[in-house]
């Protein structure tokens, strides 16, 4: 008797990391930098520290602007900065050129 295990889905395979950040770059072709801010309480002295990191992600529609608040999900190796998607714009800017 031979047993099938079902295809591989988003729900067997696990939630991807998503993170929210502000465009900083549309400036490559369909890429995006999107700037993520932390806070991190300090090890030593116990204040609250605002950490930024920045992350490259594919946009391949174009859609987002320099400004914009955007989720990003995590994706396989695209290139060799980029390891994210753009998953949807949450807030477009008003001074967005």
């Amino acid at each position: 008797m031979v047993t099938q295990t079902p295809a591989a889905t988003a729900d067997t395979r696990g939630e991807r990391m998503v993170l929210t950040g502000k465009v900083t770059s549309t400036k490559m072709e369909k890429t995006i930098v999107v700037e993520i801010i932390r806070l991190v309480q300090h090890r030593k002295y116990r204040r609250v520290v605002r950490i930024a990191k920045k992350f490259y992600a594919h946009d391949e529609k174009r859609q987002a602007k320099p400004g914009d608040t955007v989720r990003i999900v995590a994706s396989h190796p695209i290139s060799r900065l980029k390891r994210w998607r753009l998953k949807e714009v949450l807030a477009s800017s008003a001074s967005a050129k």
